[in-house]
């Protein structure tokens, strides 16, 4: 690695063609959720190292620290905790643009998945969402309530949404419900003690099973006729079980019931579109990640640490899943929003040029 000192002189003077060039730095006061965040070109550490710095601390999973004690003991490089905090937050500053496209894409996609997680910002109780399709993968942290999703969705979002229980989801339409968390409520009850929720689980688990090796099949031998009239009378002796078990006293009993009763269209469209996902795993290794370094940072601190934190890890993640190089592209961000010039677009997935 090469480390460079370019000294830049600025003086103002007019050209024929009528550009008056700086007679200072570029310097901007980005306004909106990060108020009192600015970038400019007078700064100490430059885009690439910003863009290690990034690195370092949300893919490395670094804290503040031990990204000044490896830039140290690496590069030989003395900055302070302060320094490196802010170079975070002009760079969350800087890709705050990128919140609209990745907004419009996920708006446009044919196919989404969407989870939560807890999320801790200092001493409040907050949400990491991730909404994640072929191409964006995009996190917010807000609270566990409609207010997001119809925020980001609308009200008349087209595509397939897949999903967990959670009823804020269930004003959409073509909503598809992820089998994992319902066959593990049914092991669940499989291993109780009471007879009847042993049975329901059992009932549940066989019917799900066989369903699952019909849809498989059904993707690489489409029968000659719908899944959905082929076990019709399965599907309708089990809601049956279903609304008697509804009026269980076990408590999990009747909330699997409950569930399967409630999300029913949900749960069974897949049998109509076999080639549609049958779980939500996408979305929950969007997580997965973030939930490590949580446990590790135990969160955020501050509002402004947060939108930081998820515009970052919403372009590493983009870029990751387009097999694009995030720290070139954040670099370029950096450098493009010091000196004044618009944001590029996020790099389009190899082999769609």
């Amino acid at each position: 690695m090469r480390l460079t000192n370019t000294k830049h002189t600025y003086y103002e003077i007019t050209c024929p063609c009528g550009h008056t060039t700086l007679k200072e730095p570029h310097r901007s006061n980005f306004h909106g959720t990060l108020q009192g965040i600015s970038y400019s070109q007078w700064r100490l550490v430059g885009p690439g190292l910003v863009s290690l710095i990034i690195c370092l601390t949300y893919r490395m999973r670094l804290s503040r620290e031990r990204v000044q004690e490896f830039l140290c003991d690496w590069l030989g490089l003395q900055l302070s905790v302060g320094t490196i905090n802010n170079a975070l937050h002009e760079s969350g500053a800087a890709a705050m643009p990128i919140e609209a496209e990745l907004v419009k894409e996920v708006v446009e996609s044919q196919l989404l998945h969407v989870d939560e997680t807890s999320w801790l910002e200092l001493t409040t109780f907050l949400w990491l969402w991730v909404f994640s399709t072929d191409t964006v993968t995009a996190y917010w942290i807000s609270t566990r309530s409609s207010e997001l999703i119809e925020n980001i969705l609308g009200q008349a979002y087209c595509g397939w949404l897949m999903s967990d229980g959670y009823q804020v989801y269930r004003k959409y339409l073509n909503r598809l419900r992820c089998w994992a968390h319902l066959i593990r409520k049914a092991k669940g009850l499989k291993e109780s003690l009471n007879t009847d929720s042993r049975l329901f689980g059992e009932q549940t688990l066989k019917l799900m099973n066989r369903l699952m090796g019909a849809i498989r099949d059904a993707r690489h031998h489409p029968p000659d006729m719908a899944l959905t009239e082929i076990y019709q009378m399965q599907l309708m002796a089990y809601r049956q079980l279903c609304e008697q078990m509804k009026a269980s006293t076990h408590k999990k009993t009747h909330a699997l019931a409950t569930e399967m009763l409630n999300d029913w269209e949900a749960i069974f469209r897949v049998l109509e579109f076999p080639h549609l996902p049958l779980t939500n795993n996408e979305a929950e290794r969007a997580l997965r990640h973030w939930v490590i370094l949580r446990r590790i940072s135990y969160g955020t601190r501050t509002e402004e640490g947060s939108c930081v934190f998820v515009i970052l890890i919403s372009v590493i993640e983009t870029c990751r899943k387009r097999q694009q190089s995030p720290w070139i592209y954040l670099a370029a961000v950096i450098h493009n929003q010091r000196v004044g010039v618009a944001v590029p677009k996020l790099p389009i997935a190899k082999g769609s040029e």
